[in-house]
C-alpha cells in the first residue's frame, strides 16, 4: 500500500526511526535531574520501555501511556510495601497483564496471518561433503588437547557449551518460529540446579549434571505453557518477563542460592578433575546433545512444528494441535540449555545470577542471528565467533565492548544470512553456475 501511494518506503522508515531517536534522546535529556548518567542504564531503559509497549498494546499510544502510568503507580507503591519485590515488580506486572490479557490492556488480537513466519528453503540432511567436513572437525577437536595448553582447552570447553547454549536457543527461533528474550533462564536453572545439588545435596557430579537439564526441564515446562499462548513480541516479552522473575528471586535468596554472592566450589569430580579430562567430558556431553538436537529436527516433530511455524491455520484445520507442539519445543530447548549451563558450571567453579539475567539471552541471540537462524550449524559458528572474539579482544584492548559491537555490527551488515547462511548461498551460486 506504501508503494503504492508512491511513497519511498526507506525513506519513511528512515523519518520513523530518527522521530523515535529524537523522542528516546529528550526522554533521557528529562531524565538527567533525577538519575545520574551511568554506563548500563540503556539496557536497564530499553527493557523499561519494551515492558510499557507491550503492556500497553502494540500500535496503542494510549495504552503505553496508561501502562507507564500504572507501572509507575505500582512501582512507587511496591517500594513503600513490599521493597523485596522491587528488583522484579514490573516484570510481574507484565507477566500477569499478558497471561490475562495477550495483546495489552489496549491492544488488538493479532491477526493469524501475521503470525505466520516466512517461509524458508526446506532442510535437508547434511551431504556427504558436509559430513566429512564435520567428521574432520571432530577429530581436530579429538587431537586439539595434546597441541595446547590447559587455558586453550578451557576456552574451548567454553565455546562448546555456548554452542549447545545458542544452538537449543535456535531449535524454538528457527524450526519453531518463536522468539524468546528469557532463553537465559533455563541455561542458568541448570547451573543452579547442579550447583545446589552439590552444595545442599552433596550428590556426586554425575548425579548433579543428569539435575541440571531435569530442573531446567521443569521451569521450561512452566514457563512455556504460558508463553506458547502468546506470539511475535508478546511471546518473547512473556519469556523475559519469567526469566527476570527468576533471576530476582536466584538475586534475593541468600540463605539457600547465595544471593548476589552466587555459588562457590563447584568442581568436577577427582576423576574428571584435570582439565583435559573435562575437556573430553564436555565435548561427549554438548556433542551428543547437539545430535540429538539435529535429530529432532528432521523427526517427525520437527516437520510438523515447522508446518505451525510456516501456515498455522493450515496446521490447525488437519488437526495438529499446534501449542502441545509448541510446549514441547520450549521443554526440549530448554532441557538443552541446562545441560550446557551444568557442563559450565563444573568448568568455572563459581555460579551467580548475572547467568540468568538479559546479557545472557541477548548474547544468546546475538550467536544465532551471527551464525545463520535459517541454518543448522549456524548457532555452533556463531558461538565460536561471538566467544572468540571477545576473547581476543578483551586481552588486546579495555575497550573490548565497543570493538566486538562494532565488528559485530559490520558482520551483520556484511552477512544478513549469518555467517554460514551467506557460505551456503556462496556455495549455491557456484553450483548453479557449474550446472549452466
Amino acid at each position: 500500500m506504501v508503494a503504492a501511494l508512491g511513497v519511498n518506503q526507506a525513506w519513511l522508515f528512515s523519518s520513523v526511526f530518527a522521530l523515535g531517536a529524537f523522542l528516546a534522546a529528550l526522554g533521557g535529556a528529562l531524565q538527567l535531574p533525577r538519575e545520574a548518567v551511568t554506563h548500563d542504564m540503556d539496557l536497564r531503559i530499553i527493557a523499561d520501555a519494551f515492558v510499557v509497549v507491550v503492556v500497553g498494546g502494540m500500535g496503542s499510544v494510549a495504552g503505553a501511556f496508561l501502562a507507564a502510568l500504572l507501572i509507575g503507580e505500582l512501582s512507587a507503591f511496591g517500594i513503600w510495601v513490599f521493597p523485596q519485590i522491587t528488583l522484579v515488580l514490573t516484570f510481574l506486572i507484565m507477566a500477569v497483564v499478558l497471561v490475562v490479557r495477550p495483546w495489552g490492556l489496549l491492544g488488538k488480537p493479532e491477526l493469524a496471518a501475521k503470525t505466520a513466519h516466512a517461509p524458508e528453503p526446506v532442510l535437508r540432511p547434511a551431504g556427504r561433503g558436509a559430513r566429512l567436513a564435520a567428521a574432520a572437525v571432530v577429530m581436530a577437536l579429538l587431537l586439539l588437547p595434546a597441541a595446547v595448553g590447559s587455558y586453550a582447552q578451557f576456552l574451548l570447553i567454553e565455546i562448546f557449551c555456548l554452542a549447545l547454549f545458542a544452538t537449543s536457543l535456535h531449535f524454538i527461533m528457527g524450526p519453531g518460529g518463536m522468539v524468546s528474550f528469557g532463553h537465559a533462564a533455563y541455561f542458568g536453572l541448570g547451573a543452579y540446579g547442579a550447583g545446589l545439588a552439590v552444595k545442599h545435596l552433596a550428590v556426586p557430579m554425575s548425579v548433579a549434571l543428569a539435575m541440571a537439564p531435569a530442573v531446567a526441564l521443569a521451569g521450561a515446562l512452566l514457563f512455556g505453557w504460558f508463553c506458547v499462548r502468546l506470539s511475535g513480541v508478546y511471546l518473547a516479552m512473556l519469556s523475559l518477563a519469567f526469566a527476570q522473575i527468576v533471576y530476582a528471586v536466584v538475586f534475593q535468596w541468600y540463605d539457600f542460592t547465595g544471593g548476589d554472592n552466587g555459588l562457590v566450589g563447584i568442581w568436577p569430580a577427582p576423576w574428571a578433575s584435570r582439565t583435559i579430562v573435562y575437556y573430553y567430558l564436555a565435548l561427549a556431553l554438548n556433542l551428543g546433545a547437539l545430535l540429538l538436537l539435529r535429530r529432532f529436527v528432521f523427526a517427525p516433530f520437527g516437520m510438523t512444528l515447522r508446518a505451525c511455524r510456516d501456515a498455522p491455520l493450515r496446521a490447525d484445520a488437519i488437526g495438529i494441535d499446534i501449542r502441545t507442539h509448541q510446549w514441547l519445543a520450549f521443554a526440549i530447548a530448554g532441557t538443552f540449555a541446562g545441560l550446557s549451563g551444568g557442563i559450565l558450571a563444573f568448568l568455572k567453579g563459581t555460579i551467580d545470577p548475572t547467568w540468568l539475567a538479559i546479557p545472557q539471552s541477548i548474547e544468546g541471540l546475538v550467536m544465532v542471528l551471527l551464525g545463520g537462524v535459517q541454518t543448522l550449524v549456524g548457532p555452533i559458528v556463531g558461538a565460536a565467533a561471538y566467544h572468540g572474539l571477545e576473547i581476543e579482544f578483551a586481552t588486546i584492548t579495555r575497550y573490548w565492548p565497543l570493538v566486538l559491537g562494532a565488528i559485530i555490527v559490520v558482520l551483520v551488515l556484511a552477512f544478513p544470512q549469518g555467517i554460514v547462511g551467506f557460505a551456503q548461498a556462496c556455495l549455491e551460486r557456484r553450483g548453479t553456475a557449474r550446472a549452466s
